[in-house]
Formats: C-alpha cells, structure tokens, sequence
C-alpha cells in the first residue's frame, strides 16, 4: 500500500505538468519528449503496482502559487517546467527502483516458504525411529554364588524325585475310577466325565467331558455333558472358560435337561469375572425363562447371586 500511495502521489505531481506541456513544447521540444518518456514510465508503474485495476487516487491537493514579491526576477516558464520535469524523474525513479527491490524481497520469501514447507511435509512423512533398546547390566550379587566343586552331591535330592513320583500316583489314581460300560456309549462317556470331576480330577474330566460334547452334543446327553463341562471349569478356577460353555450350552439347548443350571451357574462365573452387571441380566433372564419351573435349589442359588451382584429387584 505504501508503493501504491507513492506511486499515485507521483501521477498526483505530474498530472498539472502535464496539462501544462502543451503550451511550453512549442517553445522547447525537448521538453515534450520528456514527458512522452515520463507518461510512458508511468503507465508501468502502473502496471507494476496496480496488476489487477485502476490505481488509486491519492488525497494530494495542487500546491498553491508561490506569491512572488514585486520586483523579484522571475525565470520563464519552460525553465520551471523543465526543473519540475527533472524532479518528477528523480521521483519516478525512485519509485521504480523501490517496486523491483519489493518483488525481489517478495520473491525470496516465497521460495524461503516453500523451503520449509518441503521440509516440513517431509519431516511428517518420515516415520520416527525407535532408539536402540536400552541393556541394563546384570548385576553380579544377584546370581548365585557357584557351589564348590567337591560340595556338589553326586546324587539327585530326595526332593527332586517327587515329581515322578506324584505324577505317576495321579495316574494311578485316575486309572483306578472305572469306566462305565452300559452298552450305551454317550451316556458312558458323560459317567466317566462325571466320576472323574466327582474325583477332583479337573483338568482329566475337562477333557473327557468336551470329547463328550463334541461327540454327543446334539443327544440326550448334550445338555449335562455341557453343563457339567462349565462346572468343571469353575470348580478349577477358570471363570472365563465356564462363562463361555455355560452361555454355549444354554445357547444351544435352552430346552435341554440342565439349561437353568447352566444360567445359575453363568451368573456365579460372571460375579467371579467381576461383572455383576452382566450378571444381574442372567438371573433376570433365568427367573423370565424358567421362574415357574426352577428348583427350590437352583432359586436359591439364584438369590444368593443377586444378593452378591446387588441386583435391583
């Protein structure tokens, strides 16, 4: 704004030099040829501050008419216009010179924000690298002081031995429950999986119990199969695995034999898993479901577990 306002100042100073050339050029040509070159000029000033229309007027009043004293000599008129011409050049020139340094400054700051524009778009496309994992040393006095070599027993401790021992009185142990043999195979095979939870064998009556169900699933004994599946679970400590084979058994047999167990017992393993909110919507749908037909065992259960959940009635 500041280049525009000198250069419509400029135009501003010329404009009565200009109206007055006409009268002077015949005395002095040069003159005329001057201020051909000043229009000229001026009309790329224009251009050059003014690119996108017409210049603005610049607020500058015509400055009066110098009084000159009586007597004083006076020089003609084609010498005063002649200086203001020179003056209104020097002006021009000035104005030029500041207009080329704006656009070279102007010039330099785009391309400086490109720079770092470029760098900026690829510092944000580059992925951060992850800095080398940090090695704690190993502290000397937490290993074990080794034993001398003529302390070491020649022998494995008595401790040591227990292992295999156990492990092979567990076997004995799960070998000695007997397996049923009826002539009716699904239904031995859930007798076999019941003596063994019976037993406290778990992990054994776990196994035995799923080969059931994924045997006898869809068979009478399905439902029990399932269920007591669930049980052994829950009776192990493994609320999350008998969450999922009780919501599976109800899900899949809700007319089977033990589907309200399976809901009751749902409901035990989502209070264990410490979601009494979802268990809260077990008993609920477990007393809609089954209310007129639960047993006085399976109701109790029920209002125990609503206790414990604090369920809203």
């Amino acid at each position: 704004m500041r280049y525009a306002f000198l250069a419509t100042t400029a135009i501003a100073l010329a404009a009565p030099l200009l109206s007055a050339v006409p009268a002077a050029a015949q005395q002095n040509p040069t003159v005329e040829l001057r201020v051909d070159r000043l229009e000229k000029e001026m009309r790329a000033v224009q251009r050059k501050v003014f690119p996108a229309g017409t210049p603005v007027e610049a607020e500058i009043t015509r400055p009066q008419t110098p009084t000159i004293a009586p007597g004083s000599p006076t020089s003609s008129p084609v010498a005063d216009l002649t200086a203001r011409v020179g003056a209104l050049e020097s002006q021009l020139a000035s104005i030029t010179g500041q207009v080329e340094e704006n656009s070279y400054k102007l010039k330099q700051l785009e391309e400086a924000f490109n720079r770092y524009k470029a760098e900026a778009e690829a510092r944000a496309a580059t992925p951060v690298e992850a800095g080398p994992p940090v090695m704690r040393p190993t502290v000397a006095t937490d290993a074990p002081a080794p034993k001398p070599a003529a302390a070491k027993p020649t022998t494995p401790p008595a401790k040591s031995a227990a292992a295999p021992v156990a492990s092979d009185a567990r076997k004995t142990a799960v070998a000695a429950i007997e397996k049923p043999d009826t002539g009716d195979a699904a239904g031995d095979a859930y007798s076999y999986g019941f003596r063994l939870w019976d037993a406290k064998f778990y992990p054994e009556a776990q196994a035995q119990l799923k080969a059931t169900v994924d045997k006898y699933g869809d068979g009478s004994v399905g439902s029990r199969a399932a269920n007591l599946l669930g049980r052994a679970y829950l009776d192990d400590g493994k609320p999350a695995l008998a969450s999922v084979a009780f919501y599976e058994n109800y899900q899949k047999r809700p007319r089977g034999e033990r589907a309200p167990d399976s809901l009751a017992y749902l409901g035990e393993a989502l209070i264990q898993l410490k979601k009494p909110a979802d268990a809260c919507k077990v008993y609920a749908e477990l007393e809609q479901v089954y209310g007129s037909t639960l047993s006085s065992g399976l109701r109790g259960m029920m209002d125990k577990g609503r206790t414990k959940a604090k369920c809203s009635v």
